[in-house]
Order: structure tokens, then sequence, then C-alpha cells
């Protein structure tokens, strides 16, 4: 069942007679921003960050984006490609939604790209399928976060050429972002001069991850793309089996938000994601103020993003006058963004509506009494196709399980 939240309560008085009148638009009908997200399974933990933030983003605007008041409404997809391709319908046709926000994994935007390209529906996701905005790219599809890859390629480099490692082994969950991720990677390690020793590939929701850590041996570092909560499980079984290499992640393997989890087996882990806690700006602190009051939890990208999403749909909003009906006028507003003062710092969009931007390596610390990200180096202006020609990357095929081929 879909959820609908909305902020309808306006105070009234003789005061209220006095305010100018707001226009038209703004007094007609609220836009409906539909929230394709996941309550349960592995990547839970995720999809309950993203209703969380997207709810931070619109209190914090009381529930008003460019004149019009704002109706949300969330829907759980269950995690799985069928349930999303239900619940897209239901906000499309029965909700009539302005725009959607979500889905989360990879497998799930690709059950509905089809769909929404054809009902001409503006989607801002988190979900990184790289063909989204690559070689079958969606005309309305908007990604504020990151590719599956473009966290991984600033990691790679700084794995070859700021840590020194030569030989890393790869472990990730066994679908579409796990393959994108670790590809990412290989490609941009080895041509810094790297090896991939060995690629392991654990199922989604495996509850053991002791045969796959047993094959661990004869490298530098271990490089894991586990999302949800199952960089938590990983975590305790790799410190109970007393593996000691260095550990390094991509966006979600250390994310901000499983700090509170982790115990001191995580400190000195290395990952690189779109967004860490410690950036100095002033919506980032709003952004933290808001989740520590509202639910008492750090945020994290899966937050972030969506908060995110939130402000680049308030700025296409603005460009367009508060008009949503031009659905191609709006994907353009959407497109057109460019932002300073985000939780990730500054972005734009490219040509195919993926985000440019900055990515930040971090390293995991201890801080009197909690664990902390605290960021290393920033990689700024950080492209899907990273330091690659666009017509050369996109020649090649999508990143895989298999592709890149290991080089010997």
């Amino acid at each position: 069942m879909s959820v609908r939240i909305t902020r309808r309560s306006f105070l009234q008085g003789t005061a209220a007679v006095a305010l100018a009148p707001a226009p038209a638009f703004a007094q007609g009908k609220p836009v409906k921003i539909g929230l394709l997200t996941v309550k349960t399974g592995p990547l839970a933990a995720g999809g309950i960050q993203m209703e969380q933030g997207t709810v931070c983003f619109l209190k914090d605007r009381n529930y008003t984006l460019a004149g019009r008041k704002v109706e949300l409404v969330v829907a759980d997809t269950g995690g799985n490609p069928a349930g999303t391709r239900t619940k897209t319908q239901e906000l499309t046709e029965r909700e009539q939604v302005d725009m959607i926000f979500g889905p989360l994994a990879a497998f799930e935007l690709l059950a509905i790209s089809d769909y929404t390209t054809q009902a001409k529906m503006p989607v801002l996701s988190l979900a990184a399928a790289e063909d989204m905005t690559q070689r079958k790219p969606n005309p309305y599809f908007v990604r504020g976060s990151a590719t599956s890859s473009q966290n991984m390629h600033p990691l790679a480099d700084y794995a070859a050429k700021e840590l020194k490692f030569k030989r890393v082994i790869t472990l990730a969950d066994d679908f579409a972002f796990g393959h994108e991720q670790m590809a990412g990677f290989q490609r941009v390690f080895e041509d810094a001069g790297g090896r991939i020793a060995k690629k392991l590939w654990p199922p989604l929701v495996t509850p053991d991850y002791t045969p796959y850590i047993a094959q661990i041996s004869g490298a530098d570092a271990v490089v894991q793309g586990f999302a949800g909560s199952n960089p938590l499980k990983f975590m305790k079984q790799y410190r109970d089996a007393g593996v000691k290499l260095p550990l390094l992640g991509g966006g979600t393997a250390f994310d901000d938000a499983l700090m509170k989890s982790y115990g001191d087996e995580a400190i000195g882990a290395i990952s690189c994601s779109a967004y860490t806690g410690d950036l100095d700006t002033p919506s980032n602190k709003k952004l933290i103020d808001r989740m520590v009051r509202e639910y008492a939890n750090i945020p994290g990208l899966y937050s972030a993003g969506l908060y995110i999403s939130g402000m680049v749909a308030e700025a296409a909003l603005e460009k367009t006058g508060g008009k949503t009906d031009d659905r191609e006028a709006f994907i353009r507003a959407l497109r057109s963004v460019s932002l300073t003062d985000t939780p990730r710092g500054p972005f734009s969009f490219d040509r195919f509506g993926n985000v440019v931007g900055s990515f930040y390596v971090r390293r995991v610390e201890r801080k009197g009494d909690r664990l902390v990200n605290t960021t290393l180096k920033t990689y700024p202006k950080v492209s899907q196709f990273w330091t690659y020609d666009e017509k050369w990357f996109l020649s090649q095929p999508v990143y895989s399980r298999d592709y890149p081929p290991l080089k010997s």
C-alpha cells in the first residue's frame, strides 16, 4: 500500500489576509512527488534512509517548493523488479505524480526505465545502473549521486598512486551494482599498473561470507562493494576470521550512516563516496541537524542523495515557475541545474543527466566515543567517464561481471 505524507496546515487569521496573493499555480493542486523505496530485505537500511532524507528536505522547505505545496507519496518496492514496476505504474497512473524519486537498486531502475520513458515521467534516482546515462540513456532520467563505478574510479586511482597497492582481491554482491563497481575499479587500477588477484561474488542474500573470506590470500588489500546492511555482516565475519589485510570500499561500503553499527574492526578502512559527513557546507550542516533531531540518526549517502534530489527538483521548479505540466521543459530544467551549496558540494549534470561533482576518499577513525569518516582527498569535477575519452568509453561494453576481462 502507498503511504501519503503531506503538510497542509497553514497559520490562519487576520494577518494572513494582508499577504500578497500567491501565483495562480500555487493556488491549485500540489506538486506530487512519488518516492520508490525499499523497507524490507538486505537493502532496507538504505531505503529507510532514502525516505528520511526526503522528509528532512521537505520539512526544511515547509513542504513548499517554488511557491507550490508538495505532497509526498511513498511506495515500498519490496526490493525486487516486479514490485518496482507495479509501484511505478501506481504512482504514475493512479497517483498521477509529477516526478519520481528513487528507486534504490540498479536492477529496480532497469526494470522501470522503458515504462518511465514511455510515460515521460521524470525520475531522480540514486540507483547507479551505468547504462541509464551511457549507452542506453533514458531522456527523462537525472542522477545526482553517482554511477556504480563513479566512486570506484577515484578509489582505484588513490589505491594505486597514493597507497601503492599492487595486487588486490575484490568482493561484491553478485548483482549489477556489485559487478559495475568492481569493473570500474579494475579498469583504473589495472591502467595504473595494478592487478586484480581474484574477484569473488557472494549472492546478495548470502548468510555466510566465510567460504569467500577463506579464499583471500596473495594480495595487498581487499576491495569490498557490498550495499545496504551487508557491509556490517561482512565486516563482522572478516574480523572473526582474523584477516588483517587493509579494506577498501565504495560509497556504500563504509557509509556514514553505518558508523554507529561498526566496531573497532572498521578503523582504518578507506572508501570513496559522493557524500562525506565532514563536508563543511551550510546545507550539509542543516541535513545533519535535521536527521539527528528527527530520527536520532546520522545521514549517509542514501539520505543525503535524496535530500540532494529535493534540491535539484526545487531548482528546476524555480526555473519553470513552479510548472510541471510540460514534461520536456521540466526535464530540461532538471538537467540544467548547477548547485554549489549542497550536502555533497558543488555539482552539475552532463548531457546524459548524470552528475559531475566531487568525490571524497575517506578513512574510518575513532573520535571520542564514535567512529567517523575523515576525508583524506577530494577529487573535484569527477565525470562518469573518469579521465577517459567519452566516445571511446561508450564504444566499449558496459561494465559487467566479466568485463573488462582480467589482465594476466
